[in-house]
């Protein structure tokens, strides 16, 4: 369990986190979730013990291990396979350790079945084949690597550590949709606690059962995934309006009172005791509203069709075709999302499109004034840094009043005090309205999007689905936010083995079909020669098996008892709903508890099977 009681934490003298609590039970999967800059990041470090807490205090199960994902792998020479395999500290040093007494052999051997080490080669490549690492890939040393892909390393590396306490920050910024998806089916199966701080709404559905929401420097935990949750923070905000309108309409009517007969001295008590009620009314306390739900597009005129037509083209890079045989046509209303796994093309495509490149050979056909806007990821990296957005409008268009310049920074959130400030100083979404803004600003026929929400919060990003909804251009979309998909996207356009083709199925297809392949693949084998397991080894196993399979029967037990509870009527009297909801939620969470244990009595049967069999 982790439990943060009364916890306070302030930033250069303005409080983040104000007597804060919460209380994490184990084996939870939990999205904390709360508009940007409240303070999630700063709640990581505080639960790792990086900064200290002004008040309260964090509770840790003892000697629980605390994971979560390093800045930056370094680019060395070690493989990928191995710096992954390195995140076991145990496992390496056991391996490691040149031992001679027969006695400490078999500690070595016993404690090594038991972490499971003879499969931990096949482990790491799979969660790095997940990640988006092909088998020849991963025998690569990281510095054939850039850095995003080398923070792909360092997920893949906490992930196989599997700590008690995985914290997670923002983990599928990093990811194409493919690798985001995978994630999401890992996590949802993992065997410990996690906190993941996430703006995927799809992410926060499916992977995770609570959320932990920061805002107004207080903590609240709810039991559900995302949506429920929006629904009953919903209801919360709409009750405590309705409150504070009851609220002003008695404070207003003694107000009038006081107003009247204030200097009357036959009334003068009357409307000193009306003030005194007035002071004692106290508003409900409202939970900050949503980010500004900015984003105005311009209005792009209606070109005729279709406004781009491919004819066996080919793009590419040097004398290397990446996509080749593209025979395309889209047109002004078209919404197109881009599937495919990482490397395949899909920014290449899009670079084709947005005229950053050139085709090798065929025909790309662009109707005449055509305007294409173009926004990518490194676009928030290229913004100048000691500029402000301001100084970015003025250089663009210099020919428009200061008070357009205003209005157009307002129109995508960015209000006075953010139009002044240099951009170097800007949080990431700020950032990232402001490159959505240069990328808008001529009104573009089309508008390329490549992972546009990396930077966003929740609130942005469903600001950005009205405005995309709304817009008269063509969308093509690159993203792994499945939620921003589906609302945005009618048309899907599948990249891979050097080709662009229609996809016919839907987005729940698509998901089904990789993670139907991921389930479906082998794990690979260890590399050497197969070993013969030692008796100790086995009688390791065999005791795991026994461990095991008293655990599925203790659990079974339990869901006895709590099968008897919740078949007594008297539960389901009027008046008890809240104590059988209670119920209804530990029958759930030992349901679950089963499933993983007889997954875990399986494995250590097949593995026993296997040695013996050996």
């Amino acid at each position: 369990m982790l439990r943060l009681h009364d916890i306070s934490y302030s930033v250069e003298g303005r409080p983040l986190i104000d007597h804060a609590s919460a209380v994490i039970p184990t084996g939870h999967k939990v999205g904390v979730v709360g508009r940007n800059g409240t303070g999630k990041t700063t709640l990581f470090r505080l639960i790792r013990g990086e900064l200290t807490l002004e008040s309260g205090y964090i509770e840790l199960p003892k000697g629980a291990r605390i994971g979560g994902v390093a800045q930056e792998v370094p680019g060395n020479e070690v493989s990928l396979i191995d710096t992954v395999l390195a995140a076991d500290t145990e496992r390496a040093a056991l391996m490691a350790e040149e031992a001679t007494d027969p006695a400490r052999i078999a500690e070595i051997q016993t404690r090594l079945a038991d972490i499971d080490a003879w499969s931990a080669e096949a482990r790491a490549a799979t969660i790095l084949r997940g990640l988006g690492f092909e088998p020849d890939e991963q025998l690569m040393p990281c510095s054939a690597f850039s850095g995003g892909w080398r923070m792909r390393v360092a997920l893949a590396a906490v992930l196989f550590s599997a700590p008690d306490l995985l914290l997670l920050d923002e983990p599928t910024n990093y990811l194409d949709l493919e690798g985001a998806l995978w994630l999401e089916n890992y996590l949802a199966r993992y065997p410990h606690t996690v906190l993941i701080v996430s703006h995927d709404r799809g992410l926060l559905n499916r992977a995770v059962g609570g959320i932990l929401h920061l805002e107004d420097r207080k903590l609240t935990y709810y039991g559900t995934p995302y949506d429920k949750f929006a629904e009953q923070r919903a209801a919360r905000i709409a009750q405590a309006e309705a409150e504070n309108a009851k609220a002003k309409d008695r404070i207003a009517h003694l107000q009038s009172f006081v107003d009247r007969f204030r200097a009357k001295a036959s009334k003068a008590v009357q409307a000193q005791s009306r003030l005194k009620m007035i002071e004692r009314i106290k508003l409900t306390s409202t939970p900050q509203e949503a980010a500004l739900r900015a984003f105005t597009f311009p209005e792009p005129e209606e070109l005729s069709p279709p406004i781009v037509n491919m004819d066996g083209a080919a793009v590419g890079y040097t004398d290397t075709p990446v996509l080749d045989r593209l025979t395309l046509r889209i047109d002004q209303d078209d919404r197109i999302a881009l599937l495919g796994r990482n490397g395949e093309g899909k920014s290449t495509l899009s670079k084709l499109l947005a005229q950053k490149l050139e085709p090798m050979k065929g025909r790309v056909e662009r109707t005449n004034k055509l305007r294409i806007g173009y926004f990518a990821q490194h676009q928030v990296d290229e913004l100048r840094v000691e500029e402000t957005p301001l100084d970015h409008l003025r250089r663009m268009k210099p020919d428009e009043a200061p008070g357009r310049h205003r209005a157009r920074l307002a129109g995508f959130g960015l209000q006075a005090a953010q139009a002044e400030t240099e951009v170097g100083r800007l949080s990431g979404g700020q950032k990232a309205r402001l490159s959505l803004l240069l990328a808008t600003l001529e009104a573009p026929h089309i508008l390329i999007l490549d992972e546009p929400t990396n930077h966003l919060d929740i609130e942005s990003r469903e600001a950005l689905v009205e405005a995309l909804t709304a817009y008269t251009g063509a969308v093509i979309l690159v993203s792994h936010d499945m939620h921003l998909l589906s609302l945005v996207a009618d048309r899907l356009w599948l990249v891979k083995d050097g080709r662009v083709t229609p996809y016919d199925g839907d987005l729940e297809d698509y998901r089904k079909m990789l993670l139907g392949q991921d389930q479906s693949s082998k794990p690979q084998k260890p590399k050497g020669k197969p070993r013969r397991a030692s008796h100790g080894e086995i009688q390791a196993l065999r005791s795991e098996v026994r461990k095991s399979e008293a655990r599925v029967t203790k659990i079974e037990e339990m869901r006895e008892k709590l099968a008897k509870k919740l078949a007594d009527p008297a539960l389901y009297e009027d008046g008890r709903a809240g104590e059988l909801a209670t119920w209804n939620k530990k029958y759930a969470e030992v349901m679950e508890g089963l499933e993983r244990a007889e997954a875990l009595w399986v494995s250590a049967q097949e593995k026993l099977d296997r040695a013996e069999a050996g």
